[in-house]
C-alpha cells in the first residue's frame, strides 16, 4: 500500500479523547485536518492522542499544530499525548514543542 492510500483514521469513541491513526502525510493533510478539526470541536474533548499514528511529515506536524491552535481560539485547549517520536523530532528540530502541550 502506498503512503497516499494509507488510510488515516479518527476515533472519538472515549467521551474525552480523539485518537488519531495510520498516516499523516502531505498527500492526505487537507482531509486529515478536516476530520481531526471536527472531531476535536464536539463538546468534552481534551485529549488528542496519536498514539495510532504510524508515520508523519511536516504536514501532519502542521495538522496537529492548526488543530491544536483552532481548538485554543475556541477556549478548549487540548492536550497532546503519545506523539510518535518521527513528529516529536520534527517538532523539536522547527522548535515546536513548547506548542504542543
Amino acid at each position: 500500500m502506498s503512503d497516499a492510500a494509507a488510510p488515516m483514521q479518527v476515533d472519538d469513541i472515549t467521551p474525552d479523547t480523539v485518537r488519531v491513526s495510520g498516516v499523516l502525510i502531505f498527500a492526505n493533510a487537507a482531509k486529515a485536518l478536516d476530520v481531526m478539526a471536527a472531531a476535536v470541536a464536539r463538546e468534552g474533548r481534551r485529549v488528542l492522542d496519536l498514539s495510532g499514528v504510524t508515520r508523519s511529515d511536516s504536514a501532519g506536524l502542521a495538522c496537529v499544530l492548526a488543530v491544536l491552535s483552532e481548538a485554543a481560539e475556541r477556549g478548549r485547549p487540548l492536550t497532546v499525548r503519545n506523539m510518535p517520536e518521527g513528529m516529536h523530532l520534527l517538532a523539536s528540530v522547527c522548535e515546536v514543542e513548547g506548542l504542543m502541550a
